[in-house]
């Protein structure tokens, strides 16, 4: 195996700590190419489809003849003249959680962003921290419920490019903020900021993305996760009764996924004749395709088609003002004893002043 090169470094470098927010990924672009490139690394991950690897690339070969050019499609609806909604809002929550850390961190602080699968990837994010000196880095994916097919797979991916790292970065990793009080008030914010503007709905819908029904069966904790996000959501907005459905979405394959499903609850509750349905997907820490195409385009459709009255999509919290304020304190909870606001500017100078000399007088050139 041949590690990666390592970044130049002088003596005497004062060093940073590093935050790597991390989210799930998207295509380079809305073609049949670029998605076909993302679905084959998105979809062979052992994390993401549990099945034995043979038969699952003979499967995988055919979706990936098939789908690629419909997926390009729902990509191409909701694209922006910036890109992809998951990578713009990507940038900006890094630019925004660079500035709110250094209004309360001192200590040299650097934030990148990266996606598990597609670019800017892992790897290159790590590269990024560590090129501008950081020998420790908090690893913040986005995901606020653990589940093993996106938390865990980020942590495989994070733990393969360590692998191949020679001088390796001391490293914490936020598992997740599901019962976080500040990602709690953050969704709720956003969610009475909307009904301020457009008034309250007949029923809210709190859609989380699915997973297969036997993840919850072996161990996974999403399931519970969700609901309990979910159950403090709704207490903080004073809607933790009858009025608030919790379901799951974007299901793939015959195989069934954690229930009741989104889809089928949009028309049930369509066919029932509901005034208003109002869905939040408060799993999602950006808008993006399962966001913006299969529930304000796809689930509005579902509602409105079956005979429900009125469907309002309530954006995610993406760089919201509450949510970056969260982000910051689920940071600055993780990063303790590593970074602050008590820091010595003037002793660190002097004290790399000092390493740098003993290390030319050891014959050190740098």
């Amino acid at each position: 195996m041949a590690y990666l090169p390592e970044p130049p470094r002088a003596h005497g470098t004062i060093p940073r700590t590093g935050v790597l927010l991390v989210n799930l990924g998207t295509p380079d672009a809305p073609t049949a190419p670029a998605v076909r490139r993302y679905l084959a690394e998105f979809l062979w991950d052992p994390r993401v489809v549990e099945i034995p690897r043979a038969a699952w690339w003979l499967i995988l070969r055919v979706i990936l003849l098939t789908r690629p050019a419909k997926s390009a499609a729902k990509y191409a609806a909701i694209w922006t003249k910036e890109g992809s909604p998951l990578r713009v809002h990507l940038e900006r929550q890094v630019q925004l959680l660079r500035g709110y850390l250094g209004e309360r961190v001192k200590s040299p602080l650097a934030v990148a962003g990266a996606c598990r699968y597609g670019n800017p990837s892992l790897a290159a994010g790590l590269a990024e921290l560590r090129a501008k000196g950081c020998d420790r880095v908090l690893v913040l994916p986005l995901y606020p419920q653990y589940a093993a097919s996106t938390t865990g797979s980020a942590m495989d991916a994070l733990g393969a490019v360590l692998a191949r790292t020679r001088n390796v970065p001391a490293i914490r990793f936020v598992r997740g903020f599901h019962d976080h009080p500040a990602y709690v008030k953050a969704i709720a914010r956003a969610v009475n900021d909307y009904w301020m503007k457009h008034g309250r709905p007949d029923r809210l819908v709190m859609s989380f993305h699915g997973l297969p029904r036997f993840s919850l069966d072996r161990g996974d904790p999403y399931h519970c996760e969700c609901h309990k996000s979910a159950r403090l959501i709704a207490t903080e907005l004073g809607w933790h009764d009858e009025r608030t459905v919790v379901t799951f979405q974007s299901r793939f394959g015959r195989a069934e996924w954690l229930q009741p499903y989104t889809a089928d609850t949009l028309a049930a509750l369509g066919a029932k004749g509901t005034g208003r349905v109002d869905v939040i997907c408060p799993g999602f820490a950006a808008d993006c395709l399962e966001t913006l195409e299969e529930i304000a385009m796809e689930g509005r459709q579902a509602f409105l088609g079956a005979g429900g009255k009125a469907f309002h999509y309530i954006p995610t919290t993406n760089d919201s003002p509450a949510f970056m304020a969260a982000l910051t304190r689920i940071a600055l909870d993780n990063l303790q004893g590593w970074a602050g606001a008590e820091w010595d500017a003037a002793a660190a100078q002097a004290a790399a002043k000092e390493s740098a000399a003993r290390a030319r007088a050891l014959g050190a050139k740098d």
